[in-house]
């Protein structure tokens, strides 16, 4: 039982994040699956792979991937493709983290474009770098992708996580009780 309130725990955990998260540009929804082994209960997380929502927001730094893969920003990645020019010149993320190309950070002169392939180019047409993208992924240069989080389903996740905690908790109760009156009631029989 124990183990079973650890996995509400953790999937009410889960839920919350992703709830929390419902309006981040980029953001992927975890997913969660029960597995259970010798020891109990276990939570997998996965983050979901599907596309969120498109808005057009007319910034020229602003890219959204289409399909898989992610922007390289620092150490990191992220589907957040909203970007700015750091007093450098280099295109960075709203913490500073700079946007790698396959060149290192990408240095973003006035008039430089983002290209559908991931292409920068100066405003003369002439290749600066490129931004790593896998196979069959395009970019949308104007626009951001939007949390693939639905506020509904998650909200009922959340209801459904606190209620598997609760029953698991009352099981436990039970069978507290049934072993403390077991207990008493061989005390008094003998």
């Amino acid at each position: 039982m124990a183990s079973a309130m650890r996995a509400a725990r953790s999937q009410l955990d889960v839920a919350t994040q992703n709830l929390a998260n419902v309006s981040s540009d980029g953001f992927r929804r975890i997913a969660t699956t029960l597995d259970l082994d010798d020891r109990g209960l276990r939570v997998r997380r996965e983050a979901s792979a599907e596309q969120g929502a498109i808005r057009r927001t007319n910034r020229s730094l602003d890219v959204a991937i289409l399909g898989p893969g992610a922007f390289r920003v620092g150490a990191e990645a992220t589907r957040n493709g909203a970007f700015v020019r750091d007093r450098d010149g280099y295109l960075a993320d709203d913490r500073g983290r700079r946007l790698a190309g396959r060149c290192g950070p990408i240095r973003f002169p006035d008039g430089a474009t983002i290209g559908a392939d991931g292409s920068v180019r100066t405003e003369a047409g002439r290749l600066i770098d490129r931004i790593p993208l896998p196979p069959g992924t395009r970019l949308e240069t104007g626009a951001l992708e939007a949390s693939n989080v639905n506020a509904i389903a998650e909200s009922l996740s959340v209801l459904e996580a606190q209620r598997s905690f609760e029953t698991a908790q009352k099981v436990l109760v039970a069978i507290d009780d049934t072993r403390n009156k077991a207990a008493n009631d061989v005390g008094r029989v003998q």
